[in-house]
């Protein structure tokens, strides 16, 4: 099965965007990066993607939102988000 295309919406300026893309970089993650700092359309798409997400970084593997950069490395921890990455 390939590996789902990877989103990451951040903000400039964010230390848990920074933190969530090196560590996707880290698994050598192809991911695209969409900036919402001042795009207000990219962040009511975020919010329509997974509902009530106010907070950045929001990554989606796919349809799947897998939650903030906490979130991911709480995955990374149990074992669980390089099958959800597809590595």
């Amino acid at each position: 099965m390939p590996a789902p295309k990877v989103d990451i919406y951040t903000q400039w300026g964010c230390p848990f965007c920074t933190r969530a893309k090196a560590l996707l970089d880290a698994k050598g993650v192809t991911y695209t990066e969409i900036d919402v700092t001042m795009d207000t359309a990219k962040r009511a798409e975020m919010a329509v993607r997974k509902p009530g997400a106010r907070t950045v970084p929001q990554i989606f593997a796919g349809d799947i939102a897998l939650g903030g950069c906490d979130d991911i490395h709480a995955l990374d921890a149990q074992g669980r988000l390089d099958a959800v990455l597809g590595l």
